[in-house]
C-alpha cells in the first residue's frame, strides 16, 4: 500500500515530515532485516539530514545491518567530508558507500533483457538484448529502502523510484543503453512527459530482477530551499507515480511565447557542465527557433570530471550520431546522450553539416578553446551583466537552473 503526505501548494513543516517517515518505516516489516538505503548525490536538491536522522531512529534495534549507498550513477564520488555535510550524522551503526562504478568487483549480474523484450519496451527505437549489471550492496541485503526526490529528467520524463538503481547503482552498459534511448527520443521530447515512458518502462523491467524487497520514500522537493511539498512510501513505482503527478505541479513554469533568449544561472551544486548541463535541458524547450541559451557558471572549470571523452565528441545533435553511426557506435552510448541532450534539437546533413535549433553560449570558467573545440560557444562570464539581461523584453533570466522545468503552453 503506498500512503502520500502534501501536495502542490503548500510545505510540509518537519515535525510532519518526521511523523510520516516514522509511521512508514514503522508499518514496513523490517525487524530482523538487513537495509540498504540508496540515496542521491549533492546534485539534488533534497533536506538529507532530516530524512536519514528520522531513518535512523527508526530502524534502530530493528534492522540487523544499514548501509547507505550514494548512487552517483557515474558522477564523481563523495569525499567524508563532502558526505557528512551532505547526509547529517554520523550515523551509529550504519556504514556509508559510494557507488563506486568504476570498480568491477562491485557488481553483481542480475541477468539481461533479451532483444524482443527491449523492442517492446522501446517502441522499436532499439532491438538487442541488454546485460543487467547491479551494485552488489543491493542484493547483499533484504530489504532496499529509496530515498530521492523526484523532478522533470531529460532522459527518463522524471527522476525517482527505480531510477536511483538504474542508472543510479547500475553497471555501465544498462547505463548507456537507458540514456541512449532516451537520446533517441530526444530531451525536449521526454523531459517532464508524465506516466510511462520507454526509458521508465525499461528502468521498471531491470528492477523486477532484483531480488531484494523494494521500498521507496519518494519526495517531492521545492527546488533550491530543501522543503517538502509531498512524501511518498510504497513501492518505487507507486511512489514514485505519486510524487510524480506533484513534481508536474511544482516544477515546471509555462510561458505564453517563446524567448530569443534564455540565462540560466547554474548553482554551485553543480562543479562541472556534465552535470551543470541541466541549466539547458530545462529551458530547452522555450527557446525560439534560433535563439540563445547562455549557461552562466563562473564556478566550473572542467567539461566533465569523470567524462573526458566528451572533448574529443564534442557537442552534436542526435542526427549528427545516427547519419554517421560507424563512426561513433563504439563510444560510450552514455556520453553519446549527454552530448545531443546539451546541444539539443537539430539536423545533420554530410553536405550542409549540423545545423543546431538554437545556439548554446558557455558562460563559465573553462577556458575559450576547450569550449569551442567542444563545438559550444563561448562567453567571458566576467562580461556578464545578468541585471541588464534580466531587463531586456525577450530575456529570461532563470536563478538556480536546473531543477524547475520551462514549457510553453
Amino acid at each position: 500500500m503506498t500512503e502520500t503526505l502534501g501536495g502542490p501548494h503548500d510545505i510540509l513543516d518537519e515535525a510532519q515530515v518526521r511523523e510520516f517517515v516514522a509511521r512508514s518505516l514503522a508499518g514496513a516489516d523490517l525487524d530482523g532485516r538487513s537495509v540498504c538505503v540508496i540515496v542521491p548525490d549533492a546534485t539534488r536538491t533534497c533536506p538529507m539530514p532530516l530524512l536519514l536522522g528520522e531513518v535512523h531512529r527508526a530502524l534502530a534495534g530493528r534492522a540487523t545491518r544499514v548501509t547507505v549507498l550514494v548512487a552517483l550513477g557515474t558522477h564523481a564520488a563523495m569525499g567524508p567530508a563532502q558526505l557528512l555535510a551532505y547526509l547529517g550524522g554520523p550515523y551509529a551503526g550504519w556504514t556509508v558507500l559510494n557507488h563506486e562504478w568504476w570498480k568491477p568487483e562491485t557488481f553483481v549480474s542480475l541477468g539481461e533483457i533479451d532483444a524482443d523484450r527491449v523492442a517492446e519496451l522501446s517502441e522499436g527505437r532499439l532491438k538487442q538484448p541488454v546485460r543487467v549489471a547491479l551494485n552488489r550492496a543491493v542484493v547483499e541485503h533484504d530489504v532496499c529502502l529509496v530515498i530521492g526526490p523526484v523532478f522533470p529528467h531529460e532522459v527518463v520524463g522524471f527522476s525517482g523510484g527505480n531510477k536511483y538503481f538504474f542508472p543510479g547503482v547500475a553497471g555501465q552498459e544498462i547505463i548507456d543503453f537507458s540514456h541512449w534511448l532516451g537520446a533517441l527520443i530526444t530531451s525536449a521530447d521526454i523531459i517532464g512527459t508524465r506516466g510511462i515512458t520507454p526509458v521508465r518502462a525499461l528502468i521498471d523491467q531491470a528492477a523486477s530482477l532484483i531480488p531484494s524487497r523494494r521500498l521507496a520514500l519518494c519526495l517531492v522537493v521545492q527546488s533550491g530551499t530543501g522543503g517538502l511539498y509531498a512524501l511518498s512510501f510504497g513501492s518505487p513505482e507507486a511512489a514514485w507515480a505519486s510524487c510524480a503527478d506533484v513534481s508536474a505541479q511544482t516544477h515546471v513554469r509555462y510561458l505564453d511565447a517563446p524567448v530569443r533568449r534564455v540565462v540560466s544561472v547554474v548553482p554551485v551544486k553543480y562543479d562541472d557542465m556534465w552535470t551543470g548541463a541541466k541549466g539547458f535541458y530545462k529551458v530547452e524547450p522555450v527557446v525560439a527557433d534560433g535563439g540563445q541559451v547562455i549557461v552562466y557558471a563562473p564556478h566550473i572549470t572542467r567539461i566533465a570530471a569523470m567524462h573526458p571523452e566528451i572533448e574529443q565528441i564534442g557537442y552534436h545533435c542526435r542526427d549528427y550520431f545516427l547519419k554517421q553511426w560507424d563512426r561513433f557506435a563504439h563510444h560510450h552510448w552514455g556520453v553519446l546522450a549527454h552530448s545531443t541532450h546539451l546541444r539539443g534539437a537539430g539536423t545533420y546533413d554530410p553536405v550542409l553539416g549540423e545545423r543546431g535549433r538554437v545556439t548554446v553560449t558557455l558562460a563559465t570558467g573553462i577556458p575559450e578553446e576547450v569550449v569551442r573545440a567542444a563545438n559550444l560557444d563561448y562567453l567571458d562570464p566576467a562580461s556578464v551583466d545578468l541585471d541588464a539581461l534580466a531587463a531586456e523584453p525577450d530575456t529570461l533570466v532563470v536563478a538556480q537552473a536546473g531543477e524547475v522545468l520551462y514549457r510553453l503552453r
